[in-house]
């Protein structure tokens, strides 16, 4: 397939993904004790959709490469906006966790940052191309560009995104040509430090006691998970049908946010889950495509940050409502009640729309026109 057609197959994927997501949060989230007005959860969605719908088709009409001239200044606000969930009175500690900020308004710097950090890490390995293979620069560095404000993130103990902003870093700097065995240590010792985190925390080690033994922690740790299970068994193949769930009635904490998937599944049945399944593969699929035909190094690798970026939290969430993986508090892309993720998801997207739009040719045409008028002057 051509990368525009990609680019088509995915925004079709997307907004399906919002409309099953606009659905399930008016099915969930009164419910949830977000709100006594069932209409205002679907509101607030579709705002939060409206708007990051708006800044990606601003951000798909500009060219991506115009990015790369202040990416460091990008960079470092991000960072300096992580720094911010350590501040009092603008931090806000929420469930044990400070991953929220106040100036105003109230959202995750995370979500920011992730977009941020796809354009410094693909800004350096398309630079350094030719040093792929190299320790310091091939490896070290890049890893340190993603490594700062993954520990922003990591002692915020947002643990859920850390590791998967951690996993969609690693798939950037495998494809950009570093060492195997580089990649493989480095896996080794931030899986030692991750354990050493868990140990230390009695929540995280509370979860993983329930992952392990999820019956024994069903009243406890293990509850999301546990009713989730009951919640998919209970939808089965065909559903119980639409605002029928009955785990979304408080029985089940946060089933219009992390835990959606499982209320979908209900209502929906293995047709509803299967279809976004789907949705997020080709999403991923078609993502690749629109990487591998484009002629720019730079655009290669933010367009698979990008896609690594959605899709690792798509699977992380939903391998922990599966109780496939311990519960790490990641909402599922699109389709979890929330703003933050929501618009900087749909931004990333335009800038991957402008990624295919504006890649088939390397450099701007001014830049192309000087080198052509260089190379005549010395033929002269």
């Amino acid at each position: 397939m051509s990368s525009k057609v990609c680019m088509i197959f995915i925004w079709v994927c997307v907004i399906s993904l919002l409309a099953v997501g606009l659905i399930m949060v008016t099915s969930t989230a009164a419910w949830a004790g977000e709100t006594i007005n069932p209409y205002e959860p679907l509101l607030k969605q579709a705002k939060f959709s409206l708007v990051g719908l708006v800044g990606a088709i601003v951000l798909a009409r500009i060219d991506y490469r115009l990015f790369r001239k202040y990416v460091w200044w990008i960079f470092f606000f991000a960072c300096f906006l992580l720094s911010l969930c350590y501040v009092p009175h603008i931090g806000q500690e929420i469930n044990g966790e400070r991953r929220w900020i106040d100036i105003g308004f109230q959202f995750q710097p995370s979500e920011c940052a992730k977009l941020c950090m796809m354009m410094a890490l693909a800004h350096w390995l398309a630079t350094y191309r030719d040093q792929a293979k190299t320790l310091i620069k091939g490896f070290i560095m890049p890893m340190a560009i993603f490594c700062f404000p993954l520990a922003l993130i990591f002692f915020e103990k947002d643990m859920g995104t850390a590791a998967a902003l951690a996993v969609a870093g690693f798939c950037v700097i495998y494809v950009a040509g570093a060492r195997t065995i580089y990649i493989l240590l480095s896996i080794f010792f931030g899986f030692g430090l991750l354990c050493y985190m868990v140990n230390s925390n009695e929540n995280r080690m509370e979860r993983i006691a329930a992952w392990r033994d999820l019956e024994g922690h069903k009243l406890g740790a293990g509850l999301q998970q546990y009713r989730a299970s009951i919640a998919l068994s209970r939808g089965g193949m065909d559903g119980v049908g639409l605002g029928e769930s009955t785990e979304k009635h408080g029985t089940l904490p946060f089933a219009h946010t992390d835990f959606i998937y499982a209320p979908l599944g209900e209502e929906l049945g293995f047709a509803g889950t299967l279809g976004v399944l789907l949705c997020f593969f080709f999403i991923a699929y078609c993502g690749l495509s629109v990487a591998l035909h484009s002629k720019d190094p730079y655009g290669r690798y933010l367009a698979i940050g990008i896609i690594a970026m959605i899709f690792c939290p798509a699977a992380l969430n939903i391998a922990v409502v599966l109780n496939a993986l311990p519960n790490s508090g990641l909402p599922l892309p699109f389709i979890s009640y929330g703003g933050t993720n929501l618009v900087f998801t749909l931004a990333a997207l335009g800038v991957l729309t402008s990624i295919q739009r504006f890649s088939t040719a390397t450099q701007p045409n001014c830049e192309i026109k000087r080198k052509d008028e260089r190379a005549k002057d010395l033929r002269l």
